[in-house]
């Protein structure tokens, strides 16, 4: 498994995962599952917002319908042959601290016939020299305090336990822990 920029190259391959996993309830890839439309209308622009160094343009719209700042990110596709999943890197310009909506540095999710295979293990050792591009001395994940395995995948990378919280309802509620990686 190798992360890929996404390009309209590997476009199809990303939608049909889409549409597989829109069966599946899969949180982790919900704005893809709800602006699937949009992205099917606007294949270059949505290519174009997986590469967003400068952050702004559209807001965010969370979970619960309220809008945020887009913050500066960048996005790889995991690719076997075929897209497997997604990891993103998103940060604040000149600091480590990230607003109270971004719950961390990174988010990732794996198709889940996809699983089970070490592709969230090595997308995230394979994001963290980008962090570290960046200048960040460290970066922060969240997960849910029962996703055993995402807290594997984080500590296997270096992650330690820095926090243990309450997500804020616009981000899904519930308990979470916070894990720290070094750069």
């Amino acid at each position: 498994m190798e992360l890929v920029r996404p390009e309209m190259r590997y476009f199809e391959s990303f939608v049909e995962g889409i549409k597989r996993v829109a069966i599946t309830d899969e949180s982790f890839f919900r704005f893809e599952v709800r602006d699937l439309d949009e992205i099917l209308g606007d294949p270059d622009t949505f290519i174009a917002k997986q590469q967003s160094t400068a952050g702004g343009g559209d807001p965010v719209i969370l979970s619960d319908g309220s809008s945020v700042p887009r913050l500066p990110s960048i996005n790889r596709w995991m690719w076997d042959g075929e897209v497997s999943g997604r990891i993103q890197l998103r940060w604040a310009e000149g600091t480590t601290d990230l607003p109270p909506y971004c719950l961390g540095h990174i988010g990732y999710g794996v198709f889940p016939w996809k699983r089970q295979r070490g592709y969230a293990s090595e997308a995230l050792r394979q994001i963290l020299p980008e962090a570290r591009k960046l200048g960040l001395a460290f970066v922060e994940i969240t997960t849910d305090i029962d996703n055993v395995l995402s807290q594997k995948v984080i500590a296997s990378n270096g992650g330690i336990i820095f926090e243990k919280f309450v997500k804020p309802e616009s981000s899904g509620g519930g308990e979470a822990i916070k894990f720290r990686i070094q750069l």
